[in-house]
């Protein structure tokens, strides 16, 4: 298909990253490089009538032209959320354009989580196509054992699932991973050590090493992994370090509550079905369980509500300094 046979519009959307940046990839190919014009929508950039207008002007040689425009939902923000998307006036100003769409413009139009029955996806999907994919968080395991295998690698379920403990479940990510362990594998089987070994920590939630190094009473290791989380993220550090109080709140929180549960002779995957939790996750929030006495968790949740006071306005402290203020205590051994 050349340029010429394009459709006026595409709109390329969802959460299966690979997959849309390959779309993106394969529409930039049709079109010489200097008749590309990216722009970027929402807040802080293009409004759809700016993107109207580049739509409209044409170009100098008259030929076909690609006006690539991305983030029309918006863009990850803190704690992961997406902001300063179009707004109203915007989407109007393009669904108003595709009743009558410029000659030898393809207009294609980049976000993560546009519905198929919100208006510009209708006015899309009229004079043009509607590129969706979406893996739901039921498939995410299966969408990464469907990479590794793709790649040669076979790799167990409980493999897959520690990647995305490890990484999250962003796809662009996981791809990055699952290319770099499959590389590292040359056609041999991995297990979920060397995952856990090989795979770059990623995911927000939960935060596994650091209740571990906790629990070990391992100082040290504990302000470490609160540093590297730090300084790792896009975040400033502290916005970084209330969403990562934050985080080892809520952990705590569930893990007193199996604590509870196994106390009272659940098992563990039993006690994981009560809190919401899957099977393997459930069990490995039970080891940790058992490292904690009852006192060490009561202990923890005073000094956490204490952090958060602290992060809320109570302190005169930098955030980052209480949260490692706030672990070293939780970490220490008790005299």
């Amino acid at each position: 298909m050349s340029a010429a046979e394009l459709k006026p519009v595409y709109l390329v959307t969802g959460n299966d990253r690979p997959k849309v940046e390959l779309a993106i990839g394969r529409l930039r190919a049709r079109f010489d490089a200097g008749s590309i014009e990216r722009l970027v929508a929402g807040k802080d950039g293009v409004s759809g009538a700016d993107v109207v207008a580049a739509c409209n002007a044409g170009t100098l040689l008259a030929g076909e032209r690609l006006v690539l425009v991305s983030g029309v939902d918006g863009r990850r923000g803190d704690f992961d959320r997406l902001t300063g998307g179009w707004k109203a006036a915007d989407v109007e100003a393009v669904v108003d354009y595709l009743q009558a769409p410029a000659p030898g413009t393809v207009l294609c139009l980049v976000g993560e989580e546009v519905k198929k029955d919100s208006p510009l996806a209708k006015a899309c999907a009229k004079v043009g196509d509607v590129l969706a994919w979406d893996v739901g968080k039921k498939e995410v395991v299966g969408w990464v054992a469907k990479g590794f295998n793709d790649r040669g690698v076979k790799v167990g379920a409980d493999g897959c699932k520690a990647l995305v403990e490890i990484v999250g479940e962003d796809k662009l990510a996981l791809a990055l991973e699952i290319d770099k362990l499959a590389t590292w594998a040359d056609g041999e089987p991995l297990g979920v050590e060397e995952i856990e070994r090989l795979a770059t920590p990623l995911a927000e939630d939960p935060p596994w090493k650091l209740t571990d190094a906790w629990g070990s009473h391992d100082v040290a290791a504990a302000l470490d992994y609160v540093e590297s989380t730090l300084d790792r993220s896009h975040r400033p550090r502290a916005s970084e370090a209330a969403a990562l109080g934050a985080r080892l709140g809520a952990h705590l929180t569930k893990l007193t509550r199996m604590k509870a549960l196994l106390e009272a002779g659940v098992r563990p995957r039993d006690a994981g079905a009560k809190l919401g939790m899957k099977p393997y996750p459930a069990e490995k929030l039970a080891r940790q369980a058992e490292q904690f006495t009852g006192e060490e968790l009561r202990d923890a949740t005073v000094r956490l509500a204490r952090l958060d006071h602290a992060l809320k306005g109570g302190s005169r402290l930098a955030p980052d300094l209480e949260l490692q203020l706030a672990v070293a205590d939780v970490a220490r051994e008790a005299r």
